[in-house]
């Protein structure tokens, strides 16, 4: 008897720690043991395109752009095995159910996105993703002020730390955000 069980797998940190990197040699693994994989990405991430995930590396696939976390479930084939999302905490709320959906439904889901925002603070969908996660791997860039563990992601504007009241979601590289470490993280709240 053939079973499949589905399950969710994280791929969380700051920017530049290489999730996305992560997340395609996952996707590769899998299409070279002849799984079926889909690709989803959020509609509002054109860095490199809107039909691709790319690390900042260059590594890239092909995908299918969505506008909110429903899409997904209307876009899965059902021979889909491996069914992945990118930047997964800039899609709606709706992310939650879906994954956890696809998942009781046997397919081995894996999400890479930002774990905290530029503020140090739990983004989006993130939490709930990694508390329902059977495996998280949490992973760290490097501070571009001490070359330390970076676990924060730093927006910065002409050059200085983002205010804390600034919008949360700008989409960008490294024109806008570099990684940082705890101590080196700032965000002014004057």
């Amino acid at each position: 008897m053939d079973h499949q069980h589905g399950s969710l797998e994280v791929i969380c940190g700051s920017m530049f720690s290489g999730k996305t990197e992560e997340l395609i040699r996952r996707l590769r693994r899998a299409t070279i043991a002849r799984q079926t994989v889909q690709i989803f990405t959020p509609i509002i991430d054109t860095r490199y395109g809107k039909d691709k995930v790319a690390s900042h590396a260059g590594m890239a696939l092909d995908a299918t752009p969505v506008q909110s976390a429903a899409e997904i479930l209307e876009k899965v084939d059902d021979i889909t095995t491996v069914v992945a999302v990118d930047e997964a905490q800039f899609l709606d709320s709706g992310i939650v159910p879906v994954v956890l959906s696809l998942a009781e439904h046997g397919k081995r889901v894996i999400i890479a996105g930002l774990d905290l925002d530029f503020r140090g603070e739990p983004f989006g969908s993130m939490p709930l993703l990694l508390a329902h996660a059977e495996s998280v791997d949490k992973l760290q860039a490097i501070c571009m002020v001490c070359g330390e563990e970076g676990t924060r992601t730093q927006r910065l504007v002409d050059g200085k730390p983002a205010h804390y009241h600034d919008p949360v979601v700008i989409v960008g590289a490294a024109e806008l955000y570099e990684a940082r470490c705890r101590k080196h993280h700032e965000v002014p709240r004057d």
